[in-house]
């Protein structure tokens, strides 16, 4: 189905203009396209508006200043619908420290409604008909100017959300679920960016990792340490300077020579020539300190600090699947790990002391409390 073009929003009065149709809404559908796959230091480069009667694309590159932006998100007054916000939320924190009131989340709401498909796509198609071109998921939002195309692509992400909206509503509400997908949106708004720090154990995750000797382990430790800092320094996503296969077929044959490293499948011309002697030195730093074994990933329960507390959680555990299947959702519905950690933790022994887990949530605290006492009570 052909729709009018949206308004692209690239200078001051095209932004006014936005300003006012945006503040005249009871809800508004919001997306954004950062460019998280082509930089290092991400940033927001989109933001997509669709209302009743109109789609808007602005363009965030072209100004300075878009904190007006600040009070259509934290006016209570005003519903902003998204699919899948917490990144979006995030994004928006970090980069212009919006605040958010009176959220509306549709991946969430069919998470809670049981829905078979979450994913925006599969959603439209099921229950409009409406079949949006993914194509373009992967597109560079950073580079300018836009091709026609990519316009159409942002605008369809939330042209239909709206519609979707008002299905769920009328359907959470069938469902008697409003309220906890209410408590739910309350909580997303109030999530906070922090600064994404490197892990420097994480190589122990690659695939083929924990086939490798010692000295290649510590090669392979080397090397992405060595990644991380160059794609910091070229504002350049880590898979972009070298792949994941490269990293292991480096350490698994670490070459002595940049003729030897340039023999390797998947090393390209342009990382040996600027790169290739940093390369073989990490290789060395490798083969003088080999990796014995594999750092221990964290566990799910690390924050627990006995046995005791352990023995809550799995039971905990188990009350929350078979509560998830009865109700035909998935578990983290019904309340999410970290909670369960924390009110295994801290093993509250009263209604009141629930409701004062702040992961937990009053509404969860309210609707789960007998049912959480009951399982912690258990010996």
């Amino acid at each position: 189905m052909k729709h009018r073009p949206p308004w692209l929003v690239t200078d001051a009065d095209s932004f006014q203009a936005l300003i006012v149709h945006l503040r005249s809404q009871p809800r508004i559908a919001v997306d954004t396209e950062a460019d998280s796959l082509y930089s290092y230091y991400e940033k927001v480069c989109l933001m997509q508006f669709s209302i009743p009667d109109h789609d808007f694309i602005l363009d965030t590159l072209s100004f300075k200043n878009i904190e007006q932006l600040g009070e259509i998100f934290a006016n209570p007054h005003i519903e902003k619908v998204f699919h899948a916000c917490e990144y979006d939320v995030l994004s928006l924190k970090r980069d212009y420290n919006f605040r958010f009131e009176n959220l509306f989340d549709t991946m969430v709401a069919a998470r809670i409604l049981g829905w078979k498909h979450v994913g925006l796509g599969s959603i439209l198609e099921e229950k409009f008909g409406v079949k949006l071109d993914k194509r373009f998921q992967r597109a560079d939002w950073g580079k300018r100017p836009l091709a026609p195309e990519l316009i159409e692509y942002a605008r369809d992400d939330t042209h239909s959300l709206l519609r979707l909206h008002d299905l769920e509503v009328a359907e959470l509400a069938k469902a008697h679920r409003l309220a906890e997908a209410r408590a739910d949106f309350d909580r997303l708004a109030q999530v906070s960016w922090s600064e994404r720090e490197f892990d420097p154990d994480r190589y122990r995750t690659l695939e083929g990792a924990k086939e490798l000797d010692p000295v290649s382990l510590g090669a392979l430790r080397e090397l992405y340490a060595l990644r991380e800092e160059l794609a910091r320094k070229q504002d350049r996503p880590p898979f972009k300077i070298m792949s994941n296969l490269a990293l292991l077929r480096i350490a698994r044959t670490q070459p002595r020579t940049l003729a030897e490293l340039s023999a390797l499948p998947g090393i390209g011309e342009w990382f040996v020539r600027r790169h290739g002697r940093e390369a073989l030195r990490a290789v060395e730093r490798g083969r003088a300190r080999p990796q014995v074994r594999l750092p221990k990933a964290p566990r799910g329960d690390s924050a627990l600090p006995d046995n005791a507390s352990r023995e809550r959680y799995a039971r905990l555990k188990e009350w929350r699947k078979a509560r998830a299947e009865s109700r035909g959702v998935e578990s983290d519905v019904i309340m999410s790990n970290d909670a369960l950690i924390q009110v295994a933790r801290t093993h509250p022994k009263s209604q009141q002391e629930l409701e004062g887990i702040s992961e937990l949530g009053e509404w969860k605290a309210r609707e789960y409390g007998p049912d959480l006492l009951r399982v912690l009570n258990e010996s």
